[in-house]
């Protein structure tokens, strides 16, 4: 559209006749010819004297295009005549004091001059409407059309563009080696593993076997004619146990002929690495399928085995195409159930059925092929030697924006480059630093102790609080802190009113742990006790008190010390609390004794009883910082749905460690937590929780000498 041109053309006017009464705004139409092509001028004036020579807004309109021209701010827009904003249908001239209003009152609003204005509107505008009033409906549909085809040109634009990268990209890929990626992946993965499926039938047995197809029958054990002596004989057949084929004599596991459906098979996913053009790479995702299948007809015993045979088959599912300079391209293989053919596509599918991309095993011919491309520093062959499982598709993309990756996996820093590929940026300090100190944003004399810990992320983060808060601790201290997991304003927090060391050496009292001892159940008490006293001090210091004061802070018990401040820091709200829940779940309170004679359980470690009173359950989750003490658990323990359970250290019986809630017609734990939602010492306490619930089952209480034993080998005990 030719504005310019359009500009310079005068305004129509209204003629000073023309004045309506109880409309705002009135319509002019005429045709002009601007570049050789007939345009439909729509002219909109106010209702008024001082408004007749200039209009409020001059619409533009063609078979194709469509402009408005606003002369009092001299911009273009391509807004529709009819808008929603606000949900407010009206015109795009109409103003804020014209209010909202119905169609026939918007319609009083607004009309053309005359019927011949109408006459133009239609001769363009060939839109049908059903409400001859609405006459600017027609100049909408008009503009929607042509925005429509617009857009519709757009994406089909841009549907080109995509489909000729996508041609380029199919055409420039370098063959896949199907054959060799069978045969590796039936070498590594699947082990060349066969099967033999037998039947016995008394002394006499059927075999199948997967990889020659033959059935053979032979004798598994002796009988009384001198005729079985001269018998074929094969060794007796066990479910998961391996044989020689009679046939053949390959090596496979006998299965059962009973416990075959059909087939089955095993899936691995594997990834090779080829150049693509002169410096990119592409990396394919391949999966691998063995399938194993039984022949079956019908005998005059019932089925009976008739061959066997094994399958391997390749699939690639996806690519990812990299380049210097350009964001990774991944498509998708997929298959058309329209026209019944596989075809790539650049964009994933949706929803449930949306195709990932895991970790899986990397082909050792994919770092031969990184050389010379943009990943031949990459060192991603160095990282994959020293972790067990990752995805190389997130390496390489990290890789792109984070080149730093390479000197980290050289350095040994496995772990911050592990914690990078999975995401986690964060730990990142100086984004384009070349130096790791500067990098990760520690000392650097702290360099080679990093390295020699292969790069522990939260050692890490202990060497950040470090330097930002420019203290120099000795490297034992480090260590120490570590294993407490105090977050950077914990310690700060402490640090105001003891050292450094000071704060170590009483974690460790209270735990009743020396550091360094790698045990988990000593890491686990550790890292309570250390969150127990943040959270003590915190509390002691919001509710003003002096922490100078050496009684406050280091309390004899610490636990009951943290219940009292718990209690005090919001004493009106838990004591209105308490008293609503003793009165609204009485029911707990009163089947303690009965629960606590079925749920009850120690050894010398632990001991693990139901809730008292519902009052202990809200103290419970008020400590533990968790969401035990809302109604819901509470109604579901008062009704007998579930069971709150307190599991204790028996060095510190008083001091809430895990909250358990069981299910009570068939006991199985639902969920158990520690402190702030997180699972101290997990293994370890799941194994404990697991032989409870067997335990449990059996009907059999008993103290033991260790979680984990046999009822058997332990001391019978009455429940108290």
């Amino acid at each position: 559209m030719k504005k310019k041109a359009i500009e310079k053309i005068p305004y129509m006017t209204l003629p000073k006749l023309s004045r309506k009464k109880d409309c705002r705004y009135i319509g002019v139409t005429a045709f002009k010819n601007v570049a050789h092509e007939r345009h439909l001028f729509l002219e909109v004036y106010r209702n008024r004297k001082d408004t007749m020579d200039v209009p409020l807004i001059r619409i533009v309109l063609t078979k194709k295009d469509f402009g408005n021209y606003f002369p009092e701010t001299g911009e273009w827009t391509r807004q529709k005549i009819e808008t929603n904003e606000f949900y407010k249908n009206d015109l795009i001239w109409a103003s804020k004091e014209d209010g909202k209003g119905t169609w026939d009152q918007i319609a009083k609003r607004n009309i053309l001059l005359d019927e011949k204005d109408l006459n133009r509107i239609k001769q363009v505008c060939t839109a049908k409407i059903w409400n001859e009033s609405k006459w600017w409906d027609r100049v909408y549909r008009h503009e929607d059309s042509i925005v429509t085809a617009e857009r519709r040109k757009a994406e089909e634009r841009r549907y080109e563009r995509r489909q000729q990268a996508l041609n380029d990209r199919i055409t420039n890929t370098p063959e896949l080696p199907e054959k060799k990626i069978i045969d590796r992946a039936d070498t590594l993965y699947f082990s060349h593993k066969h099967f033999l499926y037998y039947k016995k039938q008394g002394c006499w047995v059927k075999i199948a076997c997967s990889k020659c197809g033959g059935v053979s029958d032979g004798r598994w054990k002796s009988g009384i004619s001198y005729e079985s002596k001269f018998q074929r004989w094969v060794e007796e057949p066990r479910e998961g146990q391996y044989g020689k084929c009679p046939l053949c004599g390959e090596h496979g596991e006998y299965k059962c002929q009973g416990k075959v459906k059909g087939e089955h098979d095993k899936t691995i996913h594997m990834f090779l690495g080829q150049k693509y053009k002169e410096t990119g790479l592409v990396l394919r995702y391949i999966e691998v399928t063995k399938t194993w299948n039984l022949g079956m007809i019908c005998g005059k015993k019932g089925p009976e085995m008739y061959n066997a045979s094994e399958e391997l088959s390749g699939v690639e599912i996806a690519r990812t195409y990299f380049e210097e300079g350009k964001e990774p391209q991944t498509d998708y293989h997929k298959h058309s159930w329209y026209s019944g053919e596989d075809f790539w596509d650049d964009c994933n599918l949706y929803g449930m059925k949306n195709i990932t991309i895991n970790n899986a095993p990397v082909m050792r011919e994919t770092y031969e092929e990184m050389k010379g491309t943009i990943f031949q520093y990459s060192a991603m062959k160095e990282f994959a030697a020293a972790v067990n499982d990752f995805n190389p598709k997130d390496y390489l993309e990290r890789y792109q924006n984070i080149p730093q990756m390479e000197m980290l996996v050289k350095l040994n820093l496995i772990e911050v480059v592990d914690k990078l590929v999975k995401g986690y940026c964060g730990i990142i300090s100086g984004q384009f630093a070349k130096r790791p100190d500067e990098f990760l944003g520690i000392r650097k004399e702290r360099v080679k102790m990093l390295v020699e810990q292969k790069g522990n992320t939260q050692l890490l983060e202990v060497m950040k609080t470090e330097k930002r808060m420019n203290q120099n601790w000795t490297d034992e201290q480090l260590k120490q802190i570590s294993e407490t997991r105090l977050a950077r304003g914990q310690i700060e927090l402490a640090t105001q009113y003891m050292s450094i060391q000071q704060l170590l050496n009483r974690i460790s009292k209270y735990a009743r742990c020396e550091y360094g001892t790698e045990c988990s159940s000593a890491e686990a008490r550790i890292r309570q006790v250390a969150s127990t006293y943040a959270d003590y001090l915190s509390m002691r210091v919001a509710l003003g008190y002096d922490l100078k004061n050496t009684v406050y802070q280091q309390p004899r018990n610490l636990g009951a010390a943290h219940e009292k401040m718990v209690l005090e820091s919001n004493k009106a709200e838990i004591d209105k609390r308490l008293a609503e829940v003793a009165g609204k779940f009485p029911m707990i309170r009163k089947n303690y004794r009965k629960l606590r004679s079925k749920y009850f359980y120690e050894d010398e470690k632990f001991s693990i009883r139901p809730a008292r009173s519902a009052e202990e359950i809200v103290i419970e989750g008020r400590i533990l910082h968790h969401c035990v003490g809302g109604d819901n658990y509470l109604r579901k323990h008062n009704d007998g749905e579930t069971y709150i359970l307190m599991l204790r250290s028996q060095e510190d019986q008083e001091t809430p460690y895990i909250t358990v809630e069981i299910r009570g017609e068939e006991p199985s734990i639902i969920q158990w937590y520690g402190a702030h939602d997180k699972k101290p010492d997990e293994k370890n306490m799941q194994k404990w929780l697991d032989n409870y619930i067997t335990r449990l089952k059996c009907g059999v209480m008993a103290a033991g000498v260790e979680a984990g034993q046999t009822a058997g080998q332990q001391i019978l005990m009455p429940a108290m």
